[in-house]
């Protein structure tokens, strides 16, 4: 249901539209949990534009720990909740990439906000990733139960996004979600959009705040 909230009225492209096959998707969202409207205009202003140049996409919503998947053509793969960086903060601290996870200070285990081109690739310790950045060494990869404590898995079933701030940085989502959806669709490599915490969208994604504010000004 939130996925279908997220393609109304925004121009993002249906199967029938775009004269292509229905695509399988899969929500894994809450029933009652909503998408904000910034990521619904953040996403239908990628189609719009053409600003993943014909690559598959994802926005992403820290506030409301919330990943949204499209193809290459607009078209909705997946929804699903995810786990960010336990700290609040839009920065990648310097030299962070070079650190061992247990190295990195608390107030530096954040999701980086913006737009990044990322794809799968090689990786210290963990073999093959899918990098959302590489410099910052933050990717997107399903739940491990590596620290019982951390219970991963239960914050990411959780109903609210309230405790779902628990990761070094990256971004987690559970493994069906990211064997289904994200491994297929970001194969080849795709373009990924983090919304901020604290700095403003227009800092973030300034030509899609432009966007906005033109169509509020006619």
């Amino acid at each position: 249901m939130a996925l279908a909230l997220a393609l109304t009225g925004v121009g993002v492209a249906s199967a029938q539209e775009r004269g292509g096959p229905p695509v399988a998707s899969i929500d894994q969202l809450p029933r009652d949990q909503e998408v904000s409207t910034t990521v619904i205009e953040l996403a239908g202003w990628v189609v719009a534009a053409n600003d993943s140049v014909g690559y598959p996409f994802a926005v992403m919503d820290k506030a409301a720990a919330q990943i949204l998947v499209f193809d290459g053509d607009g078209r909705p793969r997946g929804a699903a909740p995810a786990l960010f960086g336990s700290a609040s903060g839009d920065h990648t601290a310097p030299g962070i990439a070079g650190l061992a996870l247990r190295e990195i200070p608390g107030r530096d285990r954040t999701t980086p906000a913006g737009r990044f081109v990322g794809g799968y690739g090689p990786s210290i310790d963990a073999g093959r990733v899918l990098w959302v950045d590489y410099d910052s060494a933050v990717s997107i990869h399903p739940t491990a139960t590596g620290v019982p404590a951390e219970k991963r898995a239960e914050r990411l079933a959780s109903p609210t996004p309230d405790d779902n701030r628990v990761t070094h940085g990256c971004i987690n989502v559970s493994p069906e979600f990211y064997e289904r959806i994200i491994q297929p669709t970001f194969e080849r490599g795709g373009v990924f959009y983090i919304l901020p915490d604290e700095a403003p969208i227009a800092e973030t994604f300034p030509e899609f705040a432009q966007s906005r504010s033109g169509k509020r000004s006619d």
